[in-house]
């Protein structure tokens, strides 16, 4: 059977990797997509078997773009391969509808168990350390925070903490200002940080940028 592929990555370097690997795989119609919202127009299109999907990308986040594929009912599974902490993105890709996470400071075979495994029909997931493990107070007030945050939320706070301005925020999520706006009083509220400045540290300290 001739599979179909889609890879969405803003660096081409890695999409010929991934090309490279997917053609090891048997796949034979692999397309490339260098931005969310071209993604979710190639999905529609091409009805790819599998989509492999960094987070980072620009129009339209990943977790964004992985709800959008899934309200158009396309069969596609969805592995997620990005440099963003499991431990905070991992279930919010579940969530969404992915099948599988792969972080890319692994080893390149990590990315061909999780193809064989979920063109099986197996998810593939990274095991997290239990909630056994002692964490600090503010660490863990810290986690509870991050996972209060709606998917959206979590992706302004990480474009606001990159120093992007609302338009640009606004432009790169498809969004519009006034909605932006909105997000940024929700995430001040949420955090309890009165100043950008205080979010942007926060992100940083818990690896989220």
């Amino acid at each position: 059977m001739n599979y179909k592929a889609l890879i969405v990555d803003d660096h081409p370097f890695l999409r010929q990797t991934v090309r490279f690997l997917l053609k090891q795989e048997g796949f034979t119609d692999i397309d490339e997509a260098g931005n969310g919202a071209d993604a979710v127009q190639k999905a529609r299109e091409g009805r790819p078997d599998l989509i492999i999907l960094d987070l980072a990308i620009p129009k339209l986040g990943g977790l964004e773009v992985i709800s959008r594929v899934k309200a158009l009912s396309l069969s596609c599974k969805v592995i997620v391969l990005t440099g963003f902490m499991p431990e905070f993105f991992s279930a919010r890709c579940m969530r969404a509808g992915a099948m599988g996470f792969v972080s890319k400071t692994g080893e390149l075979d990590e990315l061909q168990k999780a193809i064989k495994a979920v063109m099986s029909n197996y998810s593939c997931f990274p095991r997290l350390p239990t909630s056994s493990v002692r964490r600090d107070d503010l660490q863990s007030t810290e986690m509870q925070l991050v996972e209060s945050l709606s998917d959206r939320e979590l992706e302004v706070l990480r474009k606001l903490a990159l120093g992007l301005s609302n338009n640009r925020i606004a432009d790169d999520m498809l969004l519009s200002h006034k909605t932006i706006s909105t997000y940024k009083t929700r995430l001040k509220d949420k955090l309890c940080m009165s100043s950008v400045v205080h979010m942007a540290k926060f992100a940083q300290r818990n690896h989220l940028i």
